[in-house]
């Protein structure tokens, strides 16, 4: 008689938490304030303001858009207000920073809108080959679900380290 393959890893109760499923859905849009410096250097206001009024026909429209500038040059801080201000209007969502820094910042506020109380006393493995992390973020998470988890275990739930157990009262 051939017995049942059981899968015991479903059976522990372990609930799997990949970060990778935080991240921002879609493409982050780019909005490089270089690409408006006058000879790379200077944002001149007037040929500044005139270059956004563009913006009501571009790609930005809905999007979620990360706000930097490339280089070192010296961005006045009305020139992030002015651009964030004609983003809102095209109902984009403006972050500011490089993208990949933008990425980052989405999924620690992910991570801080995440509800604990779907976690409390459960015994959670954080996805160690998840495309998302970093010592931000799963520090962020910890900080996020360890005051209601029983466990906290960082891996692949056939194969954890343990980070956090819950002392018995």
């Amino acid at each position: 008689m051939e017995e049942e393959i059981r899968n015991r890893v479903d059976e522990s109760g372990l609930v799997s938490l990949d970060l990778g499923d935080l991240l921002p859905k879609g493409v982050i849009l780019p909005f490089d304030l270089h690409d408006y410096l006058w000879q790379g250097l200077i944002l001149r206001e007037k040929p500044f303001r005139d270059a956004l009024k563009a913006l009501h026909k571009s790609d930005f429209k809905g999007r979620t858009v990360a706000l930097f500038c490339s280089t070192d040059a010296v961005i006045p801080d009305w020139a992030w207000m002015l651009v964030t201000s004609q983003l809102t209007l095209l109902h984009a969502v403006v972050w500011i920073g490089n993208p990949a820094d933008v990425n980052a910042q989405i999924l620690l506020a992910n991570i801080d809108s995440m509800d604990p109380a779907s976690y409390a006393g459960a015994r959670i493995v954080i996805k160690g080959c998840s495309e998302a992390g970093g010592p931000h973020a799963l520090g962020q998470v910890i900080r996020k679900l360890q005051p209601v988890a029983k466990s906290i275990m960082y891996g692949e739930p056939c194969s954890t380290v343990p980070i956090y157990k819950q002392p018995k009262a």
